[in-house]
């Protein structure tokens, strides 16, 4: 009446395959041995990608900013308020390289202490 067959396949996961989800698996799971190492090149990446955001961010809205006054001016022949939003968007993007620098040097001093701490420690280490 009814074949009651019952098929099954394994396939076994290649060395790539095996690889990449390993990588998924460590991304996923909580970081219980973390070495100075690692720590460090965190705390170096906090530091600069704290000041490297916001001052993009200034960047590109000044670029976007002085691209809007421009267009105000020579396709919609608004000139006063096209000069002012322009010179706004100038005046932000010109800023972004200053607040890049104030946000780094703030930052370099808040974790200087822990950072120079942690390069001590590996430098001990590799040294014995």
């Amino acid at each position: 009446m009814s074949d009651k067959n019952f098929s099954y396949r394994y396939r076994a996961p290649t060395a790539e395959e095996r690889r990449e989800v390993e990588g998924i698996k460590n991304f996923y799971e909580e970081e219980k041995t973390s070495d100075a190492l690692t720590n460090l090149r965190k705390l170096d990446a906090r530091v600069k990608n704290a000041a490297k955001i916001p001052s993009v961010a200034a960047g590109v809205a000044g670029t976007l900013l002085f691209g809007l006054g421009l267009s105000m001016v020579l396709e919609w022949k608004i000139y006063f308020f096209g000069v002012i939003v322009a010179l706004a968007g100038a005046i932000t993007a010109a800023l972004a390289y200053p607040l890049y620098r104030c946000i780094l040097t703030r930052e370099k001093e808040k974790y200087r202490k822990e950072i120079l701490r942690l390069s001590e420690e590996i430098l001990q280490k590799n040294a014995d």
